[in-house]
């Protein structure tokens, strides 16, 4: 062992990120609310995390593949529906689901209750999709499938 080993010093290295209950900025876009967790900036864009909170009824993305990124959605509360090609899968509270790059895939909540669920993004470079959206939605202008196509392809997304 050597003396490096087998000290107390602290070790160079990044920091530890922690956000706590009500901190991470906030992306709205409709009926759904985004909490970053991580956008990507303190892991080299190696992983994003955000909480996203569905309200009852809500319609998601237009069903569409990644080219270059996974996608995990880890249900905390509720049931959101997830159509991946021709088929729906209703996932409940402690249900995970992974969207490997290149698989058509959009989800929704169709129930009555909010949803609230985990996403991942690896590697993470996406969060600026949902910033940009929400940038089109507040200066007013509606977010037409044109606008959406045209912001998922800066982020290696196309419709499926």
């Amino acid at each position: 062992m050597t003396d490096a080993a087998g000290t107390s010093e602290p070790q160079a290295g990044p920091a530890v990120s922690v956000v706590g209950p009500g901190e991470g900025e906030t992306i709205t876009l409709g009926t759904t609310r985004m909490r970053v967790l991580e956008d990507g900036s303190r892991t080299g864009h190696r992983l994003a995390m955000a909480e996203s909170v569905l309200a009852p009824h809500t319609e998601g993305p237009p069903q569409h593949r990644h080219a270059r990124h996974d996608e995990g959605f880890y249900i905390l509360s509720g049931s959101v529906r997830f159509t991946v090609g021709d088929h729906d899968h209703d996932a409940t509270a402690g249900t995970l689901v992974m969207v490997p790059p290149g698989t058509p895939h959009t989800f929704a909540n169709v129930s009555d209750e909010p949803a609230v669920m985990l996403s991942t993004f690896t590697p993470g470079l996406y969060m600026q999709y949902f910033r940009d959206l929400q940038a089109l939605l507040a200066d007013g202008r509606p977010l037409t499938p044109q606008a959406n196509i045209d912001a998922m392809s800066r982020y290696g997304t196309e419709p499926a």
